[in-house]
C-alpha cells in the first residue's frame, strides 16, 4: 500500500518530467563540451548544467563502470543514455511510466530481474543488460540499438532502421553526440 506522500512524490516527479520534456522540445540542449582533466581523463560538461547534475553523475560513476564492463558497453554510452533518459535522476518517472535512471518500463524491468527500478544499481545494470541485448539483436549497430531502446525493437525491425519518429531520431542523435563527445 502506498502512502499519500509516495503518491504526491510521484505526481511531483511526473510534473517535473513533463516540464523537462517540454523544455527539451522548445529549448534544445547546449552543445556538449569536453575538457581534459589534470589526471589525463576527459570530463564531459554541458553549458548551464548545475553542479547537482555533476554530483549525481559522479555518484553513479562506479556503478556505470561496473555495468559497462559486465555487459561489454562503452561507459560513455551508458552515461549518455542516462543523461538523455533521466539526467541522472534516480527517482524519475516518465509520463509513459518508465522509471529510474535508465527509464525502464515496469514490464521490461521485471523481465530483466529489476525488482526496484528506483535502486540505481539495479536500474543501471538492468538498463545496461537491455542495451546489450539491443546491440546484439542489431549486430552491434549503436544507432539501431539506441532507436530500439527508445522506440522498441519491433519499431526498428518494422521500419528496417531508425523509425521515422522525430523523438526517436532526436534521441539517437543526442545520445551518440553525448557519448562521442567523451572520446
Amino acid at each position: 500500500m502506498t502512502s499519500i506522500s509516495d503518491n504526491l512524490q510521484r505526481v511531483i516527479q511526473r510534473i517535473a518530467d513533463i516540464e523537462a520534456r517540454i523544455s527539451e522540445v522548445s529549448d534544445p540542449p547546449p552543445p556538449p563540451q569536453t575538457s581534459l582533466r589534470v589526471d589525463g581523463s576527459f570530463q564531459h560538461t554541458l553549458a548551464g548544467v548545475s553542479g547537482e547534475t555533476v554530483r549525481r553523475e559522479e555518484r553513479f560513476a562506479d556503478i556505470i563502470a561496473r555495468a559497462a564492463a559486465q555487459y561489454g558497453l562503452r561507459p560513455e554510452l551508458l552515461r549518455a543514455v542516462i543523461t538523455a533518459e533521466s539526467n541522472f535522476n534516480p527517482n524519475a518517472v516518465s509520463r509513459a511510466g518508465a522509471q529510474g535512471l535508465m527509464q525502464l518500463m515496469p514490464g521490461t524491468a521485471a523481465g530483466l530481474g529489476v525488482t526496484n527500478p528506483f535502486d540505481p544499481e539495479q536500474n543501471i545494470f538492468g538498463g545496461a543488460r537491455y542495451l546489450r541485448a539491443q546491440l546484439d539483436r542489431f549486430h552491434g549497430d549503436e544507432r539501431l540499438a539506441l532507436a530500439a531502446y527508445n522506440a522498441g525493437p519491433g519499431a526498428v525491425s518494422r521500419y528496417h532502421g531508425i523509425p521515422p519518429f522525430p523523438e526517436t531520431q532526436h534521441y539517437v542523435t543526442r545520445v551518440l553526440s553525448l557519448a562521442n563527445s567523451e572520446k
